[in-house]
């Protein structure tokens, strides 16, 4: 399992940061040590997160152990999903808790400080985590399920809402239109928008698919931009062309 998700999140960060790469050329220019560091962090987060799914994978088959059902009429078809929807609001809210604990101070600097170090965050940075970090996020899904029935099929879309929105909200980007982002959903989702303020401020901003919480608790800032950003890939791309005509030019 630690294998499956490792490459789970090869494929998928790769594919994002290739798009990135057309979308953007250079957004990413001069952050290879950087991106070095995220792929570490978060093959290693991968391994911690494999081995409960591991535990949950082998309980269903083996001793019947989960609330996962395979039968798809075991349940009325309206409860699949009932219960994308109850596994995703319990998922945020244990990470908006989790992820307001990790920015008190000591915790931030055993633990959160490894994720935050991607300035900026690239699409390589979704399981950059300190090993503290990872366990804490590796935890809940697997608990789900022992708690709350749910179909394979709802499960995987639950995997892969979790994939993709912790990979796309890291990219840089936004790749959603803005009538989404801006608009009335707008205002109760997270994007990218909305997440890069996070590591932009730090403060705030804690949710992982919904902003309820935040704003229940006071804690939206609203949605950020990228205009810092990309102005600063854009000097540094600059500066690597300008060494590269020099050593072109002293090679000569």
């Amino acid at each position: 399992m630690s294998v499956i998700v490792g490459v789970r999140y090869l494929v998928v960060s790769g594919a994002f940061a290739a798009a990135t790469r057309l979308r953007h050329p250079g957004l990413y220019a001069g952050l290879d040590p950087q991106i070095r560091r995220e792929i570490g962090w978060s093959l290693a987060s991968a391994a911690i997160y494999g081995v409960p799914a591991g535990v949950v994978a082998w309980g269903w088959q083996n001793r019947g152990w989960t609330r996962i059902y395979a039968d798809l009429h075991a349940w009325p078809l309206w409860y699949l999903p009932v219960s994308v929807l109850l596994y995703l609001a319990a998922h945020d809210t244990w990470f908006y808790w989790t992820h307001r604990w990790m920015h008190r101070p000591r915790v931030f600097r055993i633990a959160h400080a490894a994720h935050h170090a991607s300035r900026p965050p690239t699409a390589w940075a979704a399981m950059a985590f300190h090993p503290i970090e990872a366990l804490s996020g590796a935890l809940v899904v697997p608990l789900l399920v022992f708690l709350v029935p749910i179909h394979p099929i709802g499960l995987a879309i639950v995997l892969t809402v979790m994939t993709v929105m912790g990979v796309t909200n890291h990219m840089g980007w936004e790749m959603f239109p803005a009538a989404l982002w801006r608009g009335p959903i707008g205002g109760w989702i997270i994007t990218a928008s909305h997440h890069q303020r996070h590591h932009q401020q730090y403060e705030g901003n804690y949710g992982l698919y919904f902003r309820v919480w935040d704003r229940l608790c006071g804690t939206d800032r609203g949605l950020g931009d990228f205009a810092r950003d990309h102005a600063r890939a854009a000097a540094r791309a600059g500066r690597a062309r300008a060494d590269d005509a020099r050593r072109r030019g002293a090679g000569r």
